[in-house]
């Protein structure tokens, strides 16, 4: 157990000097870039048009509606605006890393710049994606009419574990909860609502690159596919070669849309995914970098 922990805070030391590297965020810019360039050159026949409309509710959920359900689950103290932005400059590193570590990474260790243990930071972002994986799940049970049975069997699989591991950590080690402090009832469902609001967002970001790539399919059958595939994003991988991806190609495939559309379709998401993040967390970096971007830390 001593040896396991050891590995795991030699693990977190490792990557958030990987991270705090300034070198490597520029080369993690470059990388975003390249790989921008290189899938929109595969992407055959893309209309703009429906692609923006589709891009900018999931802007809103990622970036607005995901920082503010940190925010509310957090007990640093800082300020909506720091949440934002520090949850911007995260997701670069997020995209190019498997199971998007590199975003918890961050998060942690900018938490630590702000005078955050490191204990206190690992718990409240594990915390953040406990209650955006409880909001996936009941965002893809919201959907079951239009599930197949296995895949609610698997939904409501996922929260009984989750719901057993809280009781049994809970028990057999009391001082956790005393030392990291659980969210309100309140706050737990507004931190749910705004998991669901982000799913939402998702789906609309593919209905427009569905039509985007001049195909459309019934709703009710796309968010179908759409459950399913979220339930398999479960299982880490890159992004835009994950399993989320390969279920959803998949699975489009399977209501009808032809595979070179699905393809397509889902390559244009991946896509899609890197403008806000250059924008927004490429500029709060740049900003970081020239110095211009400070807070004082917490005393």
């Amino acid at each position: 157990m001593h040896h396991g922990r050891k590995q795991v805070q030699a693990c977190l030391r490792f990557g958030r000097a990987l991270i705090a590297n300034r070198a490597v965020r520029v080369a993690v810019l470059v990388i975003a870039v390249t790989v921008s360039v290189w899938n929109f050159e595969r992407i055959p026949h893309a209309a703009i048009l429906p692609a923006i409309i589709g891009l900018l509710p999931f802007a809103i959920g990622k970036y607005v509606l995901c920082p503010l359900r940190w925010h509310a689950v957090s007990t640093s103290g800082r300020s909506r605006r720091w949440h934002l932005r520090t949850y911007a400059e995260s997701e670069i590193l997020g995209l190019i890393s498997p199971g998007h570590a590199g975003a918890d990474l961050w998060r942690i260790h900018r938490l630590e710049g702000v005078g955050v243990r490191r204990a206190p930071a690992v718990a409240e972002v594990a915390l953040d994606r406990f209650v955006g994986a409880v909001g996936l799940v009941v965002a893809v049970v919201v959907c079951g009419v239009a599930l197949p049975p296995v895949v609610i069997a698997v939904a409501l699989g996922i929260a009984a574990v989750a719901l057993v591991a809280a009781i049994v950590v809970s028990r057999r080690r009391p001082g956790l909860t005393r030392r990291w402090p659980l969210p309100s009832p309140k706050v737990f469902a507004l931190g749910i609502v705004l998991s669901i609001g982000y799913q939402a967002s998702i789906l609309g970001l593919l209905i427009g690159a569905l039509q985007a790539v001049g195909d459309s399919v019934s709703p009710f059958q796309l968010i179908a596919v759409f459950g399913a595939s979220q339930i398999a994003g479960i299982l880490p991988g890159v992004h835009g070669a994950s399993p989320r991806e390969g279920a959803l190609v998949a699975g489009l495939a399977s209501i009808g849309v032809p595979w070179s559309a699905a393809f397509g379709a889902v390559a244009l998401t991946a896509l899609l995914y890197w403008v806000p993040a250059l924008l927004l967390g490429g500029g709060s970096h740049f900003l970081r970098w020239r110095g211009r971007s400070r807070e004082p830390a917490t005393a």
